[in-house]
């Protein structure tokens, strides 16, 4: 009877594990379609959780019984740190794109001069190939570059705009950010643990992937956005000594940009440079020139390296095209989504490697 009876309960329970792994994959589905309107709440949510733990854990060493109150100190220091200057920043943003806007709108930058001065400075055999290229007639170039430059601070103020009318949504995003904060920072510690039990994983590889996870969340912020806010800071700095119009604008312009390493800024400092020069304000120029190569494209070349290359062990190639790709799937969630699931990529297939090295090992053992 024993023997009969095998096969039956064998295949009853590989029935029941089909359909507790089949219950699993809709509920998770239906759980993530659930949660999918505060997609982006919870990304940053854990992304400044695990960036301001080392914070929490020093806060909690100094108060060791008082776990809630360390984590609502932490969270305190986030909101002073990060969410009132990010505020304040895109208020101040706005306010200077609706000013240009405004300014190109009603007449007062007078793009048909600033293009004639420019032709002018040019030298003649250069002219004569700016009008081969079909730039030479000015009239037909203005309104492409005032429609240029006019969609683009269009798009600030209307991504403005549209956070405004869905304040109510901003908040709640907000509110559900700080609040997920709160309880990562505090029972985030046991959370890994339990998630590393769950894992069907060895005990080293679940803490590869673990350490991965995090390593790559802290180094792209700090790669990414602290590179950015130092070369967007000292690039506006300089455009502002320099008395350049819209200096708060080329400020977040090289903070974006800045996000391609190596040559990002100069996307926006070369061309203003050029113009500097050929427009006769040549110690403007040479002062611009020069910073932007010694200063602030030192910058990128000096900490990006120190910041993401020693923590996550990638290519820039790597960090450019993965941070990119996210930018475009994830939008401005995918700066850290991108280059996390290019880290865990490379994990993976590091775990992979390391187990078909084992079972080789094993084989030739045998």
């Amino acid at each position: 009877m024993h023997e009969t009876d095998r096969p039956q309960n064998g295949s009853a329970f590989g029935i029941e594990r089909l359909f507790l792994i089949a219950l699993l994959v809709i509920i998770t589905l239906a759980f993530a379609w659930l949660i999918e309107p505060f997609f982006g709440a919870i990304v940053w949510g854990v992304v400044v959780a695990v960036l301001f733990h080392p914070v929490f854990v020093w806060i909690h060493g100094v108060m060791p019984k008082r776990a809630n109150s360390a984590a609502f100190l932490t969270l305190l220091l986030v909101i002073m740190l990060v969410i009132v200057p990010a505020i304040m920043l895109g208020s101040a943003l706005v306010e200077e794109a609706s000013n240009v806007y405004s300014r190109i709108r009603a007449g007062e930058i007078d793009f048909e001069q600033i293009i004639l001065s420019v032709q002018n400075s040019l030298p003649v055999w250069l002219q004569n190939q700016v009008t081969a290229w079909g730039y030479g007639d000015i009239e037909a170039v203005r309104p492409r570059i005032e429609e240029a430059v006019a969609g683009s601070l269009e798009f600030v103020i209307s991504q403005a705009f549209s956070v405004g009318q869905g304040a109510f949504r901003f908040l709640l995003a907000l509110g559900v950010m700080l609040y997920l904060t709160f309880f990562l920072l505090r029972d985030g510690a046991q959370l890994g643990q339990r998630i590393e039990e769950i894992i069907p994983l060895s005990k080293k590889r679940a803490e590869i992937l673990a350490n991965k996870f995090f390593v790559v969340i802290r180094a792209t912020i700090k790669g990414s956005f602290v590179v950015a806010i130092l070369q967007g800071t000292i690039g506006g700095l300089i455009f502002w000594a320099l008395d350049i119009q819209g200096a708060l604008l080329w400020a977040v312009f090289m903070g974006i940009l800045s996000l391609i390493p190596a040559i990002g800024t100069g996307f926006v400092w070369v061309p203003v440079a050029a113009y500097l020069l050929v427009t006769g304000d040549i110690w403007q120029g040479v002062v611009l020139t020069i910073a932007g190569v010694f200063i602030i494209s030192m910058v990128d070349n000096l900490v990006r390296p120190i910041l993401v290359g020693r923590d996550t062990r990638m290519p820039d190639y790597v960090v450019l095209i993965s941070t990119l790709g996210g930018l475009q799937m994830f939008g401005f969630n995918g700066i850290v989504i991108g280059p996390l699931l290019a880290a865990l990529f490379i994990a993976i297939w590091t775990i992979i490697a390391e187990l078909n090295k084992d079972d080789l090992e094993q084989v030739e053992a045998g």
